[in-house]
């Protein structure tokens, strides 16, 4: 017998306690007691789209444990695997995520060697030169790859060539990168005003005083203004020609609003009808219908200044002009047809389901509690969002692919070797 299938459509979130710490720092917990883990995430407002040396923030992040003052790259690699600790840096256009996972019995320990990483980075020339080499390496390999040109093509393509989020930098400049600019970055943004800290896990008394104690010997730095955003400057159809290429990458979609706009969460239950799930109307038609592709993916994308709705796929070139058609076929189906009840209940299943995913164990609950901080939210906003998601109506759905999905304001980028329209 199957057992009913239950869908909440309510999700109560552990909140997140907040505390100011002396130096402006704001460290949130997520007290668990049901764990024997703890992660410290340290998040700076030092993505690239800060930087005015190129790869400079990048290499800032990923070289902040490649040797200090007090120990060498091996040496903080051997403790932290002796421990069976986890270190894991992660940067985007906005934000460097810096995240040390522990037991909660070699707590004391981890800590020490993140006071090291966060704190008394050295940034030695060698490690230095060895990670610039590695990475000017990889990124020539990538950008010999269909989807890696079509993927910087569009952001240049929605923002322009110039604009913080849509700037590629030639590889070369990897070769000039000094150690100087690397340690400038990372002393003017790796300071107390632009961090906050998020632990979770088993929290105790000892623990909370500790990552406070660190927290709080971050510096203070100069009042720091950011380079200024310009204006986007959209442009609606760019192709990079990739000779003898048989596939082709497609992209489209267009600018919009980030997360904080009241349409965005409707957008997102938009985006999945069309390409979110494997059942989703672009997967049925593209890859099951038609045998265009294996996948297919459409989303909505959140930047701090900016958001946009995005639809990716990599197809054979002989059928690239077909498969871009379907694409503006399915959106514009959904534009003038009202969406079967049905397949939006369904949309609206996957969509409580993957929170539901997502926010299972005390890690997954600190990730949504970072990314609500960065948008000014706390941990309410995810149950006023399912709310959001479960009351939409096919009507509510047709009503926003009219409003932001028309074909004359997306934006259609194609890398391969033969231009697909």
């Amino acid at each position: 017998m199957t057992p009913p299938r239950i869908t909440p459509s309510e999700i109560d979130v552990q909140l997140a306690e907040k505390r100011m710490l002396r130096n402006g720092v704001a460290l949130y917990t997520l007290a668990s007691e049901e764990f024997e883990v703890l992660r410290i995430s340290f998040v700076f407002r030092a993505g690239s789209a800060v930087q005015t040396v190129p790869f400079s923030a990048s290499a800032a992040a990923n070289l902040l444990a490649e040797g200090s003052t007090r120990r060498s790259a091996q040496q903080i690699a051997e403790e932290l695997d002796y421990y069976g600790s986890w270190y894991d840096v992660n940067i985007d256009r906005d934000y460097a995520y810096i995240n040390f996972a522990t037991l909660s019995k070699f707590f004391d320990q981890t800590l020490e060697v993140a006071e090291e990483i966060l704190l008394r980075p050295a940034f030695p020339e060698e490690e230095l030169r060895t990670y610039a080499a590695k990475r000017k390496q990889r990124l020539a390999i990538d950008r010999t790859k269909v989807d890696v040109q079509a993927r910087e093509a569009f952001a240049r393509a929605l923002f322009g060539p110039k604009h913080p989020y849509g700037i590629s930098s030639e590889e070369r400049l990897y070769d000039s990168l000094s150690r100087a600019e690397v340690a400038d970055f990372y002393r003017r943004y790796y300071t107390a005003e632009r961090c906050f800290v998020v632990c979770s896990g088993r929290i105790g008394e000892h623990e909370l005083q500790a990552v406070g104690a660190l927290a709080e010997s971050l510096p203070h730095g100069a009042s720091e203004t950011d380079i200024s955003f310009p204006k986007p400057e959209t442009v609606h159809e760019e192709f990079v020609a990739h000779s003898g290429a048989v596939q082709s990458s497609l992209r489209l979609g267009r600018l919009l609003f980030p997360r904080q706009h009241p349409d965005f969460v409707g957008m997102q239950v938009v985006a999945t009808a069309l390409g979110g799930y494997f059942g989703s109307r672009l997967m049925q038609n593209l890859r099951e219908r038609n045998g265009y592709t294996y996948g297919v993916v459409a989303a909505m994308v959140n930047f701090e200044r900016a958001g946009y709705f995005a639809v990716a796929t990599q197809v054979g070139t002989d059928v690239a002009r077909e498969a871009l058609q379907e694409i503006y076929d399915e959106i514009e189906r959904l534009r003038t047809e009202p969406m079967p009840d049905e397949e939006l209940e369904l949309v609206k299943n996957m969509m409580t389901g993957e929170m539901m995913r997502i926010l299972d164990g005390p890690f997954g609950i600190a990730d949504v509690t970072i990314e609500n901080i960065l948008c000014g939210c706390d941990n309410t906003v995810i149950g006023e969002n399912i709310r959001r998601i479960r009351s939409m109506t096919p009507a509510d759905v047709q009503a926003l692919a009219q409003r932001y999905l028309a074909r004359e304001d997306l934006v259609t980028v194609a890398a391969g070797a033969e231009r697909p329209w």
